[in-house]
């Protein structure tokens, strides 16, 4: 995959499209509030599951090494799919795109609370995945045409990833509650009403797709390419999400790993020589696109041991429930949400977007260096609630990363893009499931066989995750500051 040294980014204060010019202000916050109830959907139905696995296993049947499909079932589906849904919605218009995601993934809600069977269940959850794709895929790129002024495209980034980081606490909290007072199937109608909503708000907010900038796949759609880079990227998701079980040096990961990149190959070599390629390279040519993919994907599986494993800590270790384990972290949320929508999009003008993704990816440093030193029997005010606190560094990171992201594309290419960008994110998280999970239940065992009590030995394997999580954040630390420049203003 050739990557080039930085080309020049248009500017975010090119001339607005067509769609944008004929909206109002209104019509584009209008617009954002329907992008940002897609996110929400997408997002809370990430989280939420977490907290019903136990409930889900006791009444499907589910058998322990069965139980993690009704998650990977999901992230295989979405993370393999965004490039050719974001592609596609180039070609056949990004609000079509959204509109077919959105009412796919709600009938496939409906069908996972109304499942009574492993499989059944699986199935709607792949269902889901592929809904998601379709509408996450093309939203970054709706929202970069809609809002084309620099100051106020940094406001919406900023409404958007506060979406998508809420959503993901609230998810916890909301999935404890409606497991505790209804039961788990409540977790998938949620997204019924929510999902309607959606769809009826969509129709009169998004703007109608370009005949002129929707050439359709009369344009030419490169299926051979498609098919290379779905299934590369599928097999590619599905190899690490199952390492836990197989062990790295496994022949069954080294084999479908090798595979997998073969495919990915032979689809970069495809889009070099193909005459309407998926994926067209000229978008690595940008060091920001590429630099701030890279610190994406390094991010997001640093911050799987924030989110995941401090729930694993305080559920095993200090005995929390699932609604107080949400309650807990909530605090998390508030800061991140009151960061992105108060303050990043002035600090992104004022200082410029790498300078404000080098000081919120510092505060993530600090936050899991002091989950390292957590102790069996903590403190929630002195020892976890600096931590919560600190999570506003993701409030500065993602809207300044997005906005890094994006700024390479061409409205032609904003669909794709978009998908890149999250792409990336399901790929980070992939290897953060697998990478940190594998450490921590490492030395878990390790502990546990040296005598060590259950409480001990599990605080110690999540000292070792959170450890190899501030390895990755210093990673993505040292990558923004060689690849990543701020847009001239």
């Amino acid at each position: 995959m050739p990557v080039a040294t930085d080309a020049p980014a248009p500017p975010l204060t090119a001339p607005a499209s067509a769609p944008a010019a004929a909206q109002g202000l209104r019509s584009r916050w209008s617009a954002l509030a329907v992008l940002s109830t897609g996110m929400l959907m997408t997002v809370l139905d990430g989280s939420i599951v977490t907290v019903a696995m136990p409930a889900i296993q006791n009444d499907l049947g589910f058998t322990p090494s069965s139980l993690s499909w009704v998650v990977n079932a999901y992230l295989i589906a979405f993370g393999s799919l965004l490039l050719l849904a974001g592609r596609l919605g180039d070609l056949i218009g990004r609000k079509r795109m959204f509109l077919a995601g959105t009412a796919v993934f709600t009938a496939a809600s409906v069908l996972a609370g109304f499942a009574a069977s492993p499989e059944v269940l699986v199935a709607a959850r792949f269902l889901q995945g592929l809904g998601s794709a379709m509408a996450s895929a093309v939203s970054l790129g709706i929202l970069i045409t809609l809002f084309t002024e620099s100051r106020e495209r940094a406001r919406a980034i900023a409404v958007f990833s506060f979406t998508g980081a809420a959503g993901a606490s609230l998810g916890q909290v909301l999935g404890g509650i409606l497991t505790d007072a209804l039961d788990w199937h409540w977790i998938f109608f949620i997204n019924l009403p929510i999902g309607l909503a959606a769809l009826l708000m969509a129709a009169p907010a998004l703007p109608a797709d370009s005949a002129h900038a929707t050439p359709g796949l009369r344009a030419g759609a490169d299926v051979l390419g498609a098919a290379l880079v779905t299934a590369g990227l599928m097999l590619g998701i599905y190899t690490v999400v199952e390492v836990e079980q197989y062990g790295w040096a496994s022949a069954h990961t080294l084999g479908l790993g090798t595979l997998s990149v073969a495919l990915l190959a032979a689809f970069t070599l495809r889009q070099a020589g193909a005459r309407t390629p998926l994926m067209p390279l000229r978008i690595f040519r940008s060091r920001t696109v590429v630099g701030a993919n890279l610190v994406q994907m390094l991010m997001v599986a640093a911050l799987f041991s924030f989110q995941i494993l401090v729930a694993l800590y305080l559920q095993k270790v200090q005995g929390y429930g699932a609604a107080a384990t949400g309650l807990a972290m909530l605090p998390a949320a508030a800061v991140i949400g009151a960061v992105s929508l108060g303050a990043s999009a002035r600090l992104n003008t004022r200082f410029g977007e790498r300078g404000v993704l080098l000081a919120g990816l510092a505060l993530l440093i600090l936050a899991l260096g002091l989950l390292t030193r957590l102790p069996v029997h903590a403190d929630y005010v002195t020892d976890l609630l600096p931590v919560m606190l600190l999570a506003a560094g993701f409030g500065l990171a993602l809207p300044a990363l997005t906005t890094l992201g994006m700024s390479g594309a061409g409205e032609g290419d904003a669909g794709l893009a978009s998908g890149l960008f999250n792409t990336t994110q399901q790929i980070g998280m992939a290897l953060g499931v697998a990478v940190l999970s594998t450490l921590a239940a490492s030395r878990t065992e390790s502990l546990e066989s040296a005598g060590h009590t259950a409480a001990a030995s599990l605080t110690g394997g999540y000292h070792l995750a959170f450890a190899g999580g501030a390895g990755l954040l210093l990673t993505a630390f040292a990558l923004a500051a060689t690849l990543l420049r701020s847009r001239r203003r």
